[in-house]
């Protein structure tokens, strides 16, 4: 706790999903943190609305678009933690403009501010999406990028721009590419909250494809992955995979769950939850020899008590989801 007892933090999209649960442990670490969360017309602050350190936070509403809201939410920062961005594959294919003015002009925006403000570090938030489709198993963070979705092609070009900036500038920065990660607070665009909400609550689970394989990480193994990465001397100017090497395509998963609420599921198709053909990442699975080496890091949640604590969770919050209605 000493390393972290006063250090001015921020952290950007700190209402969402693994931004909350960051800001959390920093502020339990001893940091001095100040919380960047998405302007929303009833004041509210995301997930810090519920928090039990939202007292202990500097909020500053905005949007990462906002040069000048940046600025301010950067003032006298020591460590930026930049997880604001747009999520979710299927509402890219939508909406791909909203993608690149936040996902790539909001990291601009954080990284000309970071400069200015000559901050200590920066770590950016990547998503093991820019890989698509493994070319080789595991992955490595040499494997090459391919965009397979305007989401992908949005955070290939803002690592793009944070590596650039390390070299041009000289800011400090670490990429990190976390692999699929969920836990408590996920949203219903994510599959473990879609299966765990359609298993508590119907025997038919409706899917789209299930044969692709994912790297399933527990947030809090994650959040553990930022924090080391602020502090972790030989990581500036490193990209870093976070994932626990394990694969589980999406059928495995559901059957998982379905034995984990101790309920009989069928699985069916939903061809509305179906991506196109050319852009669905049929595997992902991660190479986490730099994460070990660099930052001495190892995913310690099994899938499955991960999941028995987010099926608790989401048990608890399913007022807050809606479980007839595919979220895009």
């Amino acid at each position: 706790m000493g390393a972290w007892e006063g250090k001015r933090v921020l952290v950007t999209g700190a209402g969402g999903f693994i931004g909350s649960h960051l800001t959390e442990r920093l502020v339990r670490l001893g940091a001095r943190t100040r919380a960047f969360v998405h302007y929303r017309g009833n004041g509210s602050w995301g997930w810090l609305d519920r928090s039990e350190v939202k007292r202990e936070l500097e909020v500053v509403a905005g949007d990462i678009r906002d040069r000048d809201l940046v600025t301010r939410a950067m003032r006298e920062v020591e460590i930026v933690f930049h997880l604001a961005a747009l999520v979710g594959i299927p509402y890219s294919y939508h909406a791909p403009a909203s993608y690149v003015q936040t996902n790539v002009e909001g990291t601009l925006n954080v990284l000309q501010v970071g400069v200015e403000s000559q901050i200590e570090r920066l770590i950016h938030t990547s998503t093991s999406e820019v890989y698509g489709t493994a070319r080789y198993i595991p992955i490595d963070e040499a494997h090459p990028l391919q965009a397979q979705s305007p989401y992908a092609a949005s955070k290939i070009s803002a690592d793009k721009l944070v590596e650039s900036f390390g070299h041009s500038y000289e800011l400090p920065v670490v990429t990190l590419r976390p692999f699929n990660t969920f836990g408590p607070r996920q949203s219903a665009r994510a599959v473990v909250p879609t299966i765990i909400m359609q298993c508590l609550t119907s025997e038919v689970v409706r899917l789209g494809n299930v044969s692709p394989t994912r790297d399933l990480n527990y947030v809090g193994d994650i959040v553990e992955g930022f924090v080391r990465a602020a502090v972790a001397a030989d990581a500036v100017g490193q990209t870093i995979n976070l994932g626990s090497g394990r694969e589980i395509s999406i059928e495995e998963l559901a059957k998982t769950v379905a034995s984990l609420t101790g309920k009989p599921a069928v699985i069916e198709c939903d061809e509305e939850r179906t991506r196109p053909a050319h852009s669905e990442v049929e595997r992902l699975v991660a190479d986490n020899t730099a994460a070990r080496r660099v930052l001495g890091w190892v995913p310690s949640v099994p899938l499955e008590e991960g999941l028995r604590m987010t099926m608790e969770w989401v048990g608890e919050h399913l007022d807050g989801y809606h479980p007839g209605i595919y979220a895009v």
